[in-house]
């Protein structure tokens, strides 16, 4: 009787609260994952598909056997901390981050819960890990290397503009990646006998009309674009400005060349965030993020856009075109 008794008042209890008793069980047995990305639900889309993807591929069923918390940055990195603070208090097991500014956010917000960082620039350039066999501490995950696809970047402008001479490069020098990305992009620079130059916008209130007329100004004769959370939030803009300027441009996702953009070189963003559940399963199962070496990218992609060659009046040479995985006609 008084079994009886104590299970019908939890009932009552959950039922007041409006939470079936199912879904109290699984919050205890349910381990809970933070996501945080520094663009929108928009702009990373197809990236947290593969994340959840990657999942379903090691056995997990979201809502069922694991939860995920999602967060979104939507360019504006100073509210990364408060995001990272949310997720940790929820509580998670481990926190999935895109991008170098909000690993290093949630760095600093918590030493303990397991970080695995996604698609994030040179991690030991910008001391996010000691090293990438052994990163120490509680983060793990992948880069994007991005500074060494800056200057393949350079090269596919170089071959599809032979006399470029002065290329402008959009970046937030406020981003931790943005200082490796530039240093090699200069390197590469010298090597191609081309001169680049910065181009400059930064949260909380990014002047892209500065930059662009900064940009009209010097005739640079092409803009590459940097790996960075406010280049994909702003993508729209920045596509806009180069069709109608008829300036040949090259980005660092395909998501800017399926919207009228010229050209995309970079690790494939998917496949990285794919890849990431693997990290977030191995912890689960008991692994140590420092324990677990950083990975690399394997899967590249270079992305033309037909049209907007033509547009521009410039010709693809079937050397470049052998080299695409993806032409857009």
């Amino acid at each position: 009787m008084w079994h009886n008794t104590v299970g019908l008042v939890i009932l009552l209890t959950l039922s007041v609260l409006g939470m079936p008793l199912a879904a109290a069980q699984q919050t205890k047995s349910m381990p809970r994952i933070g996501f945080l990305t520094g663009g929108s639900l928009a702009s990373d889309a197809a990236w947290i598909e593969a994340f959840r993807q990657g999942l379903r591929e090691l056995g997990y069923v979201e809502g069922h056997s694991i939860g995920i918390e999602y967060r979104y940055g939507e360019g504006k990195t100073e509210r990364y901390p408060a995001l990272v603070t949310e997720l940790v208090q929820r509580p998670v097991a481990v926190l999935v981050v895109g991008g170098a500014t909000a690993t290093r956010a949630a760095q600093q917000v918590t030493t303990q819960i397991p970080v695995v960082m996604v698609n994030v620039t040179d991690p030991v350039a910008v001391g996010l890990v000691a090293s990438l066999a052994q990163p120490g501490g509680n983060l793990t995950g992948v880069s994007n290397l991005s500074p060494e696809l800056g200057v393949k970047r350079l090269e596919l402008l170089k071959e599809l503009v032979p006399q470029l001479a002065r290329v402008a490069v959009l970046g937030d020098p406020s981003s931790p990646s943005h200082a490796p990305q530039w240093r090699e992009m200069e390197s590469a620079a010298r090597s191609f006998g081309v001169q680049v130059h910065s181009l400059e916008v930064r949260e909380p209130n990014p002047d892209f009309a500065g930059a662009f007329a900064a940009l009209t100004r010097d005739r640079a004769d092409a803009l590459i674009t940097l790996s960075q959370p406010l280049m994909d939030v702003y993508w729209e803009q920045i596509v806009a400005f180069t069709a109608t300027q008829r300036l040949p441009a090259i980005f660092n996702r395909r998501k800017f060349v399926d919207e009228g953009g010229l050209m995309s070189y970079g690790a494939n963003a998917a496949d990285l965030y794919r890849r990431a559940a693997a990290f977030v399963d191995k912890i689960l199962k008991g692994a140590k993020p420092a324990e677990l070496p950083v990975e690399q990218p394997v899967k590249f992609d270079l992305v033309i856009n037909l049209k907007t060659a033509k547009a521009l009046g410039l010709t693809i040479s079937p050397t470049l075109l052998f080299q695409a995985t993806e032409v857009i006609r």
